[in-house]
């Protein structure tokens, strides 16, 4: 069955100290800290599959998308390293930046987060969207992307009416082994296919930090249109890309929250999609809300959210 997901409500980052990762969002990007919660044991362990003694999620908002650093004990596996663009764990989202010379310069002012692209910010071809993009991993290791259009080529809702220097998140991008079988998956829980690109090139291998990348670039949207959107990265490599025992409650197991509109929805969803769970089954906070925690094909993980 088609589950009509209306929205990416938000993404979801493990973190070993929320806190200090929620500062370097402040002051990276001009993210607001919007909420501190912490929730009960026993339906965290629920949700996650395995047992979770505590969990404390930190809510951030950047214009009208929102992360969440989410605490746990005991505490997953750190970030592993070093992922590349190409691995099936590699996950990132992208804020859009009216203006890259500033937004560079203010991330460069900020300690802690490590390069991934090499020469700084780079300029893509015309082929490519011609945007200028820079990627880079945040104190915890998790990837990250400043985007910014060219001159003239920014959509309507990305065009700055502000001095801000980051104007909120575009999209998540996700590494995948089979670019007709994810969307196969995406569009049985109503995403679209509304662009595609091929990227390849000198610029592209500076961007990613590897050699020679030739990949195909899938956009994702739901119905709504709003932000951020799903981008699927298929790598043409001979690199072995299966994943190595990512649990969700590990540092690399970064979560797109998706808002479907009731419990019923999400537990038809639920019964369809069985052999993508991941908890033991759909979890009720004590505010109502029902959430239960999915992997795609490529082991990303997915949160279905309902409200009360």
């Amino acid at each position: 069955m088609a589950v009509s997901v209306e929205r990416i409500a938000r993404i979801g980052l493990n973190a070993a100290d929320p806190d200090r990762l929620a500062a370097f969002y402040e002051a990276a990007f001009g993210f607001l800290r919007e909420g501190d919660v912490e929730w009960a044991a026993e339906p965290a362990s629920r949700l996650f599959g395995m047992a979770v003694a505590r969990a404390r999620v930190v809510s951030l908002r950047l214009d009208e998308q929102r992360v969440d650093l989410v605490g746990l004990i005991p505490q997953g596996a750190p970030y592993p390293g070093d992922v590349p663009g190409w691995s099936s764990l590699f996950q990132h989202f992208a804020m859009i930046v009216p203006d890259m010379e500033a937004a560079y310069a203010r991330l460069s002012r900020v300690p802690g987060w490590q390069p991934i692209s090499q020469g700084g910010p780079q300029r893509l071809p015309e082929a490519s969207g011609g945007v200028t993009a820079f990627k880079f991993r945040d104190p915890e290791g998790h990837p990250l992307e400043l985007l910014a259009f060219p001159p003239g080529g920014a959509p309507e809702i990305w065009r700055p009416t502000s001095e801000r220097t980051c104007l909120g998140i575009d999209h998540s991008a996700i590494s995948v082994a089979d670019t007709a079988r994810s969307i196969a998956f995406y569009e049985s829980l109503g995403f679209r296919v509304s662009s595609r690109s091929h990227n390849l090139g000198p610029e592209q291998a500076r961007l990613d930090g590897i050699e020679r990348p030739d990949v195909a670039v899938t956009g994702l949207s739901l119905p709504g249109g709003a932000p951020p959107h799903l981008e699927l990265l298929c790598y043409r490599t001979e690199m072995d890309r299966a994943q190595t025992g990512m649990r969700a409650v590990d540092d690399v197991a970064t979560r797109l929250v998706l808002a479907v509109t009731d419990a019923g929805t999400l537990s038809e969803a639920w019964e369809s999609l069985a052999a993508h769970r991941v908890s033991a089954e759909p979890v009720i906070w004590p505010d109502g809300r029902t959430e239960a925690l999915l992997r795609d094909p490529d082991g990303h993980h997915l949160l279905l959210t309902a409200p009360a």
